[in-house]
C-alpha cells in the first residue's frame, strides 16, 4: 500500500515540470506513507496534516478555519492593555467593520492551482442567496492563503496609528485514492509570516520532511508592539533561526521585540532580541468541529478553555474606509484586488522560484583615488540568487567602469551576510583591466587581480521623505572598501566609495 501510495504521488507530480519542489514533496510524502498510514488508510495522525475528509465541496469560510494559525503575542504587548487568557482583545477588526469582543482575523484567497485543466473554475455554482462561495477540491490541487492581524496602534520605533500586518500560508490537495471512500488531504507547504512590508524581511519556513516535530495549527509569533509576524513551528513559543524560518534566514527579520524600546541594537538578529511567549497569550483559530487539531487544544468536551477563540472575516475592500486615508493606505499593502483564480500547475513551481529573486540588481557611482566612475551587481546566475552553504549570505556578480569614458573594467564576486541588513560587511575578489594610452597615443592594458573588502550601508527609503526613490529599489545606501590591486603582494591600496540603488 506504501509503494501505491508513493507511486501515486510521485506520478502526480510528474507533470508539474518540477524537480527542486518535486523532491521536497516526494521527501514529504514519504514521510507521510512511513508515519501515517499504519492499518487504517483513512486515518491520517501526520504533523503535516491540516485536514482530511471526504467532502469534496467546501466553503471558502470553512476551508480558511482549517488552515487558521495561532496567533501569540509576548506578555507585553502594549495592544494587551495587562490582558491575558480569554480577556484578550486582539488582533481587533477594522474600525468600519462589523463591532465585536472578541478578536478578529481577516483571510483572502490568493489563487487556487488547478489539478488538470485551469480553464475551468475552482468554485461551485450555488443560486441561494447569503450562502459563502463554495470550491469544490477536486478541480483543485493546491491554493495560497493570506491572514491578515489589525492593531489600531503600533509602538516602538517609528511608532504610528493603524497596523495591518500578514502571515501566508501554501496548502496542497492531495487526492490519494483507497479502496472505499474518496479522500482529501490539505497539507501544509509554506508558512510565511510578513515583517514591515519589505519582502527581503519575510520570515518564510518551507516543509521539511523531516520536521515530524511541526505542530499544526501554524503558531505565528508577533512582534511585541510592532506586530510583524514569525512561523514558530514546534510552538514552543522561541524563535530559532534556521529551524522556524529556514529559507533566506541571514536575511529574515525573526522576531525583534526589543525595538518597541526605540532600540535596534544591532543590524543582525541576537537571540535576546525576542521574548518567550507564554500559553495565556496565545490567541486560536476559530477550527470546525471535525478538526483534527481541536483534540489538542479541548479540555473537558470544551475548544480553548484558557484562550481567547478569534473570529474569522473575509479581508474587506480598503474603500470601505472612507475618509481615513490612512487606514485605507494601511490596508492596501495587504489587500489583494484580483479575486482568487484557477492557475496552472506549472505555476507551483514558482512558489519555489520567485522566493530567489526580488529586485537583486544594485546600481552605485563609484568614487576612489583617480578612479571615477559606475558599478553594477546582479545575481550570480543572473535570473537565480546563490545562497552561500552553511554561513548563509549571497554571492553575487559585480562589475565596474572607470577612469576616462569608463575606459576600465573591473570584474569580481561579491559576498555579504545579507541582502537586507543595514550593515553589512562585504569581500570581493577577481581582476581588473586597466588601460593606459601614453602621450604619445599609444594604448596599453593590463590585466590585475584585485581583492576588495568593507563595510556596506543600507536603509530601507519606503517610509521616509525620499520614499519617491523606491521605484528604483527600496533600498538605498552607501559602501565604503579598501582595495588591493596586484597578488600575491599588497602594494596598491585605494579607498573605495559608493552610493546608489539595491541590496548589493
Amino acid at each position: 500500500m506504501i509503494f501505491n501510495l508513493l507511486k501515486r504521488t510521485v506520478g502526480s507530480f510528474a507533470h508539474f515540470r518540477l524537480f527542486r519542489c518535486g523532491c521536497i514533496i516526494a521527501l514529504l510524502f514519504l514521510s507521510i506513507a512511513t508515519n501515517i498510514y499504519s492499518g487504517d488508510s483513512t486515518k491520517a495522525i501526520n504533523p503535516f496534516f491540516y485536514w482530511e475528509g471526504s467532502d469534496s465541496v467546501m466553503s471558502l469560510q470553512k476551508l480558511a478555519s482549517y488552515c487558521a494559525p495561532v496567533f501569540w503575542f509576548s506578555a507585553d504587548e502594549p495592544e494587551l492593555y495587562n490582558k491575558k487568557g480569554k480577556d484578550i482583545k486582539i488582533p481587533v477588526h477594522f474600525p468600519f467593520d462589523k463591532p465585536t469582543d472578541t478578536p478578529v482575523v481577516y483571510y483572502q484567497f490568493k489563487n487556487f492551482v488547478a489539478r488538470g485543466d485551469d480553464d475551468v473554475s475552482p468554485y461551485v455554482k450555488d443560486t441561494s442567496a447569503g450562502t459563502d462561495k463554495k470550491v469544490d477540491l477536486t478541480k483543485i490541487s493546491a491554493f495560497e492563503i493570506y491572514y491578515s492581524h489589525f492593531y489600531s496602534n503600533e509602538a516602538g520605533l517609528g511608532g504610528h496609528k493603524y497596523d495591518t500586518e500578514q502571515a501566508q500560508f501554501r496548502v496542497y490537495v492531495n487526492k490519494p485514492k483507497t479502496d472505499s471512500v474518496r479522500i482529501f488531504q490539505l497539507i501544509i507547504l509554506e508558512a510565511t509570516g510578513k515583517a514591515h512590508a519589505l519582502a527581503w524581511y519575510d520570515n518564510i519556513w518551507m516543509v521539511d520532511p523531516h520536521a515530524i516535530e511541526v505542530k499544526l495549527p501554524m503558531h505565528i509569533l508577533v512582534e511585541e508592539g510592532k506586530h510583524a509576524s514569525c512561523p514558530d513551528i514546534n510552538g514552543d513559543g522561541y524563535y530559532t533561526p534556521g529551524y522556524d524560518v529556514n529559507l533566506r534566514t541571514n536575511d529574515a527579520w525573526g522576531v525583534r521585540d526589543v525595538i518597541r524600546t526605540g532600540i535596534l541594537f544591532a543590524s543582525e538578529y541576537h537571540t535576546y532580541y525576542s521574548k518567550v511567549r507564554l500559553p495565556e497569550y496565545k490567541v486560536m483559530p476559530p477550527l470546525p468541529e471535525d478538526s483534527p487539531l481541536r483534540k489538542r487544544y479541548t479540555k473537558d468536551s470544551v475548544y480553548s478553555p484558557d484562550n481567547a477563540v478569534y473570529q474569522l472575516r473575509e479581508f474587506p475592500n480598503p474603500r470601505l474606509a472612507g475618509r481615513d486615508e490612512h487606514l485605507r493606505h494601511d490596508m492596501e499593502s495587504y489587500y489583494l484586488d484580483k479575486k482568487p483564480k484557477m492557475v496552472s500547475e506549472g505555476s507551483i513551481d514558482n512558489w519555489f522560484e520567485d522566493e530567489m529573486y526580488i529586485r537583486s540588481f544594485a546600481f552605485a557611482f563609484r568614487a576612489g583615488r583617480n578612479e571615477y566612475g559606475i558599478s553594477i551587481a546582479f545575481p550570480l546566475l543572473l535570473v537565480k540568487n546563490v545562497e552561500a552553504p552553511l554561513i548563509g549570505g549571497w554571492i553575487v556578480n559585480r562589475m565596474y567602469f572607470q577612469d576616462k569614458f569608463l575606459r576600465d573594467i573591473g570584474y569580481t564576486l561579491l559576498y555579504t551576510p545579507s541582502a537586507s541588513r543595514f550593515m553589512d560587511p562585504y569581500l570581493s575578489a577577481g581582476f581588473e583591466m586597466d588601460r593606459e594610452v601614453n602621450a604619445e597615443g599609444k594604448s596599453t592594458t593590463e590585466w590585475k587581480p584585485v581583492l576588495e573588502t568593507g563595510l556596506k550601508f543600507r536603509a530601507n527609503v519606503s517610509y521616509s521623505p525620499l520614499k519617491f526613490l523606491r521605484f528604483i529599489s527600496p533600498f538605498w545606501g552607501f559602501r565604503i572598501g579598501i582595495k588591493n590591486t596586484g597578488f600575491p603582494l599588497i602594494k596598491d591600496l585605494n579607498y573605495i566609495l559608493e552610493f546608489g540603488a539595491g541590496v548589493w
